[in-house]
């Protein structure tokens, strides 16, 4: 089943994409990383979502070669530090980012968390990299709702295509405040870490529906996430198993039994929580 969420401007994308986090870092890992990152955009999970900071530079290196012959194919996402997100300084760190990449322009490229640049500052520089071709839409990572009420007032702000941040069963605050808001101002999340990087339970609950449709609980952690139409979900995979067990949760429809399990086992907020980070 082929699932996409639509972006601000009307363009859809995956809603199942490929994390890049903790990639890049390893030698002996690079060809098993490039395998899998072309596997997943084989089976349809064609956004790829990155940072500079990912292995110092190392994922975007990696995605270099990942991508090479497949670039057209892949909504290609990437982040630039806080403190390289002034005016000047996004635009470099952008260029250097397609000097890894291998690729002349980004996708979109995220504020990877709040700095102490003012906002109109870095809109203003992802307009300029806009402008010259460089991404083609842009949006944020790590904001909360005071935060994302405070960039649509600013000059620009507007444009924001999605707000990037930690969601999964076990980091649920979200829901009582961020994601109905943007809901209502119609900007998409992106999940990272969307199974806590390998440490929800593989017990109880996700076992429990795991076997129930025939799949890795982990599987059922993604479909969850996918039950919404405004969540993108970036899992990471190094081997081809656990690419194909990502894969999976796009074939996964949940029923109202699942869900009411699932909620009991990781209930959900009854009070607002900050917005957590890894």
């Amino acid at each position: 089943m082929e699932r996409y969420v639509t972006l601000p401007g009307g363009e859809k994308v995956a809603a199942l994409g490929q994390g890049t986090w903790f990639m890049g870092e390893r030698r002996d890992r690079h060809a098993d990383e490039v395998a899998a990152i072309r596997l997943g955009v084989e089976l349809g999970m064609t956004l790829v979502d990155t940072a500079e900071m990912y292995g110092d530079g190392g994922a975007e290196l990696m995605l270099g070669e990942a991508l090479d012959g497949i670039r057209d194919e892949v909504f290609l996402v990437s982040k630039v530090y806080p403190q390289n997100a002034g005016f000047k300084g996004v635009q470099a760190a952008c260029e250097r980012s397609l000097k890894r990449m291998k690729t002349d322009r980004i996708d979109l490229y995220l504020l990877h968390w709040r700095g102490g640049t003012p906002f109109e500052e870095t809109v203003r520089g992802f307009e300029a990299l806009q402008e010259d071709g460089k991404i083609r839409n842009w949006g944020v990572s790590n904001m909360d709702t005071d935060d994302m009420e405070e960039l649509l007032e600013a000059q620009g702000g507007e444009n924001c295509t999605v707000n990037q941040i930690l969601y999964n069963l076990t980091r649920r605050g979200p829901e009582y405040d961020l994601l109905p808001f943007q809901q209502k101002t119609e900007i998409p999340i992106m999940a990272y870490s969307p199974i806590e990087q390998g440490r929800l339970p593989r017990t109880g609950a996700l076992a429990e529906i795991g076997a129930k449709h025939g799949v890795d609980p982990f599987t059922i952690a993604l479909a969850w996430l996918l039950r919404r139409p405004d969540v993108i979900a970036i899992p990471k995979a190094t081997n081809p198993d656990h690419v194909r067990t990502n894969r999976a949760a796009a074939d996964i429809v949940l029923d109202a039994e699942d869900l009411a399990a699932l909620d009991k086992a990781f209930p959900p907020p009854t009070r607002k929580r900050p917005l957590e980070m890894l």
